[in-house]
Protein backbone atom coordinates (compact mmCIF):
# COMPACT_ATOMS: atom_id res chain seq x y z
CA UNK A 1 0.00 0.00 0.00
CA UNK A 2 1.56 3.30 -1.09
CA UNK A 3 1.64 6.47 1.00
CA UNK A 4 -1.31 8.09 -0.78
CA UNK A 5 -3.54 5.06 -0.29
CA UNK A 6 -2.68 4.93 3.44
CA UNK A 7 -3.61 8.57 3.84
CA UNK A 8 -6.97 8.05 2.09
CA UNK A 9 -7.73 4.99 4.24
CA UNK A 10 -6.89 6.85 7.45
CA UNK A 11 -9.10 9.78 6.50
CA UNK A 12 -11.96 7.40 5.70
CA UNK A 13 -11.67 5.73 9.12
CA UNK A 14 -11.66 9.11 10.86
CA UNK A 15 -14.71 10.22 8.87
CA UNK A 16 -16.70 7.04 9.58
CA UNK A 17 -15.81 7.18 13.30
CA UNK A 18 -17.00 10.76 13.44
CA UNK A 19 -20.29 9.85 11.84
CA UNK A 20 -20.86 6.97 14.29
CA UNK A 21 -19.98 9.08 17.31
CA UNK A 22 -22.27 11.84 16.12
CA UNK A 23 -25.13 9.37 15.55
CA UNK A 24 -24.73 7.94 19.05
CA UNK A 25 -24.65 11.42 20.54
CA UNK A 26 -27.85 12.34 18.67
CA UNK A 27 -29.55 9.16 19.89
CA UNK A 28 -28.50 9.92 23.49
CA UNK A 29 -29.70 13.51 23.14
CA UNK A 30 -33.03 12.31 21.69
CA UNK A 31 -33.53 9.89 24.58
CA UNK A 32 -32.79 12.64 27.11
CA UNK A 33 -35.23 15.00 25.41
CA UNK A 34 -37.92 12.29 25.42
CA UNK A 35 -37.38 11.63 29.13
CA UNK A 36 -37.53 15.35 29.86
CA UNK A 37 -40.78 15.67 27.92
CA UNK A 38 -42.30 12.72 29.75
CA UNK A 39 -41.26 14.13 33.11
CA UNK A 40 -43.03 17.37 32.27
CA UNK A 41 -46.29 15.67 31.29
CA UNK A 42 -49.09 15.65 33.83
CA UNK A 43 -50.82 12.49 35.03
CA UNK A 44 -53.77 13.27 32.76
CA UNK A 45 -51.46 13.20 29.74
CA UNK A 46 -49.94 9.86 30.68
CA UNK A 47 -53.07 8.07 31.98
CA UNK A 48 -56.41 8.21 30.24
CA UNK A 49 -59.70 7.69 32.02
CA UNK A 50 -62.02 6.93 29.16
CA UNK A 51 -65.79 7.00 28.97
CA UNK A 52 -67.20 3.51 28.50
CA UNK A 53 -69.54 2.37 25.79
CA UNK A 54 -72.59 0.66 27.27
CA UNK A 55 -73.24 -2.62 25.47
CA UNK A 56 -76.71 -2.87 23.90
CA UNK A 57 -77.18 -6.52 24.81
CA UNK A 58 -76.87 -6.37 28.61
CA UNK A 59 -79.08 -8.81 30.48
CA UNK A 60 -79.54 -10.41 33.85
CA UNK A 61 -80.45 -14.11 33.87
CA UNK A 62 -81.58 -13.74 30.26
CA UNK A 63 -83.82 -10.77 31.09
CA UNK A 64 -82.87 -7.71 29.04
CA UNK A 65 -81.67 -4.44 30.61
CA UNK A 66 -83.54 -1.58 28.85
CA UNK A 67 -80.60 0.78 28.40
CA UNK A 68 -82.54 2.81 25.81
CA UNK A 69 -84.27 4.44 28.78
CA UNK A 70 -82.25 7.48 29.82
CA UNK A 71 -82.34 6.86 33.56
CA UNK A 72 -81.35 3.20 33.13
CA UNK A 73 -78.52 4.23 30.80
CA UNK A 74 -77.16 6.73 33.32
CA UNK A 75 -77.45 4.31 36.23
CA UNK A 76 -75.81 1.53 34.21
CA UNK A 77 -73.02 3.89 33.16
CA UNK A 78 -72.34 4.73 36.80
CA UNK A 79 -71.98 1.10 37.82
CA UNK A 80 -69.70 0.25 34.89
CA UNK A 81 -67.47 3.24 35.63
CA UNK A 82 -67.29 2.64 39.38
CA UNK A 83 -66.46 -1.04 39.02
CA UNK A 84 -64.02 -0.59 36.13
CA UNK A 85 -61.95 2.21 37.62
CA UNK A 86 -61.80 0.78 41.13
CA UNK A 87 -58.94 -1.32 39.80
CA UNK A 88 -57.64 -2.91 43.00
CA UNK A 89 -61.10 -4.09 43.98
CA UNK A 90 -61.68 -5.35 40.43
CA UNK A 91 -58.54 -7.48 40.42
CA UNK A 92 -59.48 -8.93 43.80
CA UNK A 93 -62.89 -9.89 42.37
CA UNK A 94 -61.20 -11.94 39.65
CA UNK A 95 -58.75 -13.52 42.08
CA UNK A 96 -61.38 -14.57 44.64
CA UNK A 97 -63.89 -15.68 42.00
CA UNK A 98 -61.47 -18.36 40.82
CA UNK A 99 -61.51 -19.74 44.36
CA UNK A 100 -65.22 -19.58 45.19
CA UNK A 101 -67.19 -19.60 41.93
CA UNK A 102 -66.80 -23.36 41.32
CA UNK A 103 -68.53 -24.07 44.66
CA UNK A 104 -71.28 -21.49 44.11
CA UNK A 105 -71.90 -22.42 40.46
CA UNK A 106 -72.52 -26.09 41.20
CA UNK A 107 -75.08 -25.30 43.93
CA UNK A 108 -76.89 -22.72 41.77
CA UNK A 109 -77.10 -25.23 38.93
CA UNK A 110 -78.39 -28.00 41.20
CA UNK A 111 -81.19 -25.68 42.34
CA UNK A 112 -82.14 -24.39 38.90
CA UNK A 113 -80.94 -20.87 39.73
CA UNK A 114 -79.40 -18.89 36.83
CA UNK A 115 -75.62 -18.74 36.89
CA UNK A 116 -75.73 -14.92 36.91
CA UNK A 117 -76.62 -14.99 40.60
CA UNK A 118 -73.00 -15.77 41.46
CA UNK A 119 -72.34 -12.10 40.75
CA UNK A 120 -74.88 -11.20 43.43
CA UNK A 121 -72.52 -12.77 45.97
CA UNK A 122 -69.70 -10.62 44.56
CA UNK A 123 -71.52 -7.34 45.12
CA UNK A 124 -72.85 -8.44 48.51
CA UNK A 125 -69.51 -9.27 50.10
CA UNK A 126 -66.67 -9.15 47.59
CA UNK A 127 -66.62 -12.93 48.19
CA UNK A 128 -65.46 -12.45 51.77
CA UNK A 129 -66.89 -13.55 55.09
CA UNK A 130 -67.75 -10.03 56.23
CA UNK A 131 -70.31 -8.53 58.60
CA UNK A 132 -72.52 -5.67 57.42
CA UNK A 133 -73.65 -2.68 59.53
CA UNK A 134 -77.05 -4.43 59.72
CA UNK A 135 -75.28 -7.54 61.09
CA UNK A 136 -75.74 -9.66 57.98
CA UNK A 137 -72.90 -12.15 57.72
CA UNK A 138 -70.94 -14.30 55.34
CA UNK A 139 -70.37 -14.31 51.61
CA UNK A 140 -74.15 -14.15 50.98
CA UNK A 141 -74.76 -11.56 53.72
CA UNK A 142 -77.59 -13.46 55.40
CA UNK A 143 -79.49 -11.92 58.29
CA UNK A 144 -79.86 -13.97 61.46
CA UNK A 145 -83.65 -14.35 61.16
CA UNK A 146 -83.46 -15.38 57.50
CA UNK A 147 -80.75 -17.92 58.25
CA UNK A 148 -82.70 -19.53 61.10
CA UNK A 149 -85.91 -19.59 59.06
CA UNK A 150 -84.02 -21.54 56.44
CA UNK A 151 -82.47 -24.08 58.77
CA UNK A 152 -79.06 -22.63 59.56
CA UNK A 153 -77.60 -23.05 63.02
CA UNK A 154 -76.69 -19.62 64.34
CA UNK A 155 -75.33 -19.06 67.84
CA UNK A 156 -72.11 -17.98 69.56
CA UNK A 157 -70.56 -21.40 69.00
CA UNK A 158 -71.62 -22.18 65.43
CA UNK A 159 -72.72 -19.74 62.73
CA UNK A 160 -73.51 -21.51 59.47
CA UNK A 161 -73.91 -18.23 57.60
CA UNK A 162 -70.13 -18.60 57.25
CA UNK A 163 -70.53 -22.10 55.76
CA UNK A 164 -70.30 -21.41 52.02
CA UNK A 165 -72.19 -24.49 50.85
CA UNK A 166 -75.04 -24.15 53.35
CA UNK A 167 -75.27 -20.38 52.95
CA UNK A 168 -75.42 -20.73 49.15
CA UNK A 169 -78.27 -23.21 49.55
CA UNK A 170 -80.18 -20.75 51.74
CA UNK A 171 -79.65 -18.04 49.11
CA UNK A 172 -81.05 -20.40 46.47
CA UNK A 173 -84.11 -21.17 48.58
CA UNK A 174 -84.76 -17.46 49.12
CA UNK A 175 -84.35 -16.62 45.45
CA UNK A 176 -86.70 -19.38 44.30
CA UNK A 177 -89.39 -18.12 46.65
CA UNK A 178 -88.85 -14.56 45.44
CA UNK A 179 -89.08 -15.62 41.80
CA UNK A 180 -92.32 -17.52 42.44
CA UNK A 181 -93.82 -14.52 44.21
CA UNK A 182 -92.59 -11.68 42.00
CA UNK A 183 -92.43 -13.33 38.59
CA UNK A 184 -88.94 -12.53 37.25
CA UNK A 185 -85.35 -13.26 38.19
CA UNK A 186 -84.55 -9.55 38.05
CA UNK A 187 -87.17 -8.81 40.70
CA UNK A 188 -85.97 -11.81 42.71
CA UNK A 189 -82.45 -10.33 42.71
CA UNK A 190 -83.82 -6.94 43.79
CA UNK A 191 -85.79 -8.67 46.56
CA UNK A 192 -82.54 -10.10 47.93
CA UNK A 193 -81.75 -6.50 48.84
CA UNK A 194 -85.18 -4.92 49.28
CA UNK A 195 -87.11 -7.91 50.66
CA UNK A 196 -89.91 -9.93 49.12
CA UNK A 197 -92.63 -7.99 50.86
CA UNK A 198 -90.98 -4.64 50.13
CA UNK A 199 -90.69 -5.31 46.41
CA UNK A 200 -94.24 -6.67 46.16
CA UNK A 201 -95.59 -3.64 48.01
CA UNK A 202 -93.79 -1.18 45.72
CA UNK A 203 -94.96 -2.95 42.57
CA UNK A 204 -98.53 -2.74 43.83
CA UNK A 205 -98.28 0.89 44.97
CA UNK A 206 -96.59 2.16 41.80
CA UNK A 207 -98.78 0.07 39.45
CA UNK A 208 -95.89 -1.40 37.46
CA UNK A 209 -94.70 -4.95 36.93
CA UNK A 210 -90.92 -4.79 36.56
CA UNK A 211 -87.81 -3.61 38.35
CA UNK A 212 -86.77 -1.04 35.75
CA UNK A 213 -90.01 0.94 36.08
CA UNK A 214 -89.86 1.15 39.87
CA UNK A 215 -88.79 4.22 41.80
CA UNK A 216 -86.68 2.83 44.63
CA UNK A 217 -84.27 3.96 47.31
CA UNK A 218 -80.70 4.40 46.16
CA UNK A 219 -79.34 1.07 47.40
CA UNK A 220 -82.01 -1.10 45.79
CA UNK A 221 -82.16 1.03 42.64
CA UNK A 222 -78.44 0.41 42.13
CA UNK A 223 -78.51 -3.22 43.19
CA UNK A 224 -79.39 -5.15 40.02
CA UNK A 225 -77.41 -2.79 37.80
CA UNK A 226 -74.36 -3.35 40.00
CA UNK A 227 -74.77 -7.09 39.46
CA UNK A 228 -75.06 -6.58 35.70
CA UNK A 229 -71.98 -4.34 35.65
CA UNK A 230 -69.89 -6.84 37.57
CA UNK A 231 -71.10 -9.63 35.29
CA UNK A 232 -70.15 -7.60 32.19
CA UNK A 233 -66.69 -6.71 33.52
CA UNK A 234 -65.85 -10.17 34.86
CA UNK A 235 -67.02 -11.78 31.62
CA UNK A 236 -64.83 -9.46 29.52
CA UNK A 237 -61.73 -8.81 31.60
CA UNK A 238 -59.35 -7.53 28.89
CA UNK A 239 -62.03 -5.30 27.38
CA UNK A 240 -62.12 -3.42 30.68
CA UNK A 241 -58.34 -3.38 31.19
CA UNK A 242 -57.91 -6.22 33.68
CA UNK A 243 -54.89 -8.33 32.74
CA UNK A 244 -53.68 -11.30 34.76
CA UNK A 245 -52.27 -14.81 34.45
CA UNK A 246 -53.84 -17.99 35.79
CA UNK A 247 -51.20 -18.22 38.51
CA UNK A 248 -52.24 -14.77 39.78
CA UNK A 249 -55.64 -16.16 40.83
CA UNK A 250 -56.53 -17.62 44.23
CA UNK A 251 -57.31 -21.31 44.59
CA UNK A 252 -59.11 -23.49 47.09
CA UNK A 253 -56.80 -25.86 48.91
CA UNK A 254 -57.84 -29.53 48.73
CA UNK A 255 -59.41 -30.93 51.90
CA UNK A 256 -60.62 -34.10 53.55
CA UNK A 257 -63.91 -34.31 55.43
CA UNK A 258 -64.04 -35.60 58.99
CA UNK A 259 -67.49 -36.26 60.46
CA UNK A 260 -67.95 -35.38 64.11
CA UNK A 261 -71.06 -36.16 66.20
CA UNK A 262 -69.66 -35.39 69.64
CA UNK A 263 -68.25 -32.51 71.66
CA UNK A 264 -64.87 -31.04 70.75
CA UNK A 265 -63.49 -29.53 73.92
CA UNK A 266 -60.46 -27.92 72.28
CA UNK A 267 -60.32 -27.30 68.54
CA UNK A 268 -56.59 -26.47 68.63
CA UNK A 269 -55.82 -29.92 70.07
CA UNK A 270 -58.34 -31.51 67.70
CA UNK A 271 -56.52 -29.92 64.75
CA UNK A 272 -53.15 -31.20 65.95
CA UNK A 273 -54.46 -34.77 65.96
CA UNK A 274 -55.03 -34.45 62.23
CA UNK A 275 -51.67 -32.91 61.43
CA UNK A 276 -52.85 -29.33 61.10
CA UNK A 277 -53.30 -26.32 63.38
CA UNK A 278 -56.01 -24.05 64.75
CA UNK A 279 -55.55 -21.35 62.10
CA UNK A 280 -55.74 -23.74 59.13
CA UNK A 281 -58.79 -25.53 60.52
CA UNK A 282 -60.61 -22.23 61.10
CA UNK A 283 -59.72 -20.97 57.60
CA UNK A 284 -61.48 -24.00 56.11
CA UNK A 285 -64.33 -23.96 58.65
CA UNK A 286 -65.12 -20.32 59.47
CA UNK A 287 -68.55 -21.37 60.76
CA UNK A 288 -66.81 -22.70 63.89
CA UNK A 289 -66.78 -19.54 65.99
CA UNK A 290 -65.01 -20.66 69.17
CA UNK A 291 -62.17 -22.93 70.28
CA UNK A 292 -64.69 -25.69 70.96
CA UNK A 293 -67.74 -27.39 69.52
CA UNK A 294 -70.50 -27.71 72.10
CA UNK A 295 -72.71 -30.16 70.18
CA UNK A 296 -75.00 -31.01 73.08
CA UNK A 297 -77.50 -32.56 70.64
CA UNK A 298 -75.06 -34.99 69.04
CA UNK A 299 -75.52 -33.41 65.61
CA UNK A 300 -73.33 -34.68 62.78
CA UNK A 301 -70.92 -31.99 61.59
CA UNK A 302 -68.64 -32.23 58.57
CA UNK A 303 -65.31 -30.56 59.26
CA UNK A 304 -62.89 -29.81 56.43
CA UNK A 305 -59.24 -30.59 57.07
CA UNK A 306 -56.46 -29.47 54.73
CA UNK A 307 -54.53 -32.22 52.97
Amino acid sequence: MNKFTRIITLLSIILISGVLINAKQQADDSSQVEQQLLSKKSTSELYEIKALKIPSNLNFAGERVPTEKNDIKERMDRELLVNTYWQSNGLLMFKRANKYFPIIESILEANGIPDDFKYLAVIESGLQNVTSPANAKGIWQIMKATGKENGLEINDNVDERYHIEKATQVACDYLKKAKNRLGTWTLAAAAYNGGNYGMAKRLETQKVDNYYDLLLGQETSRYVLRIVAVKEIMSNSEKYGFVYNDDDLYTMNPTNIVEVDSVITNIALFAQKFGTNYKELKIHNPWLRENKLNNASGKNYKIKLPL
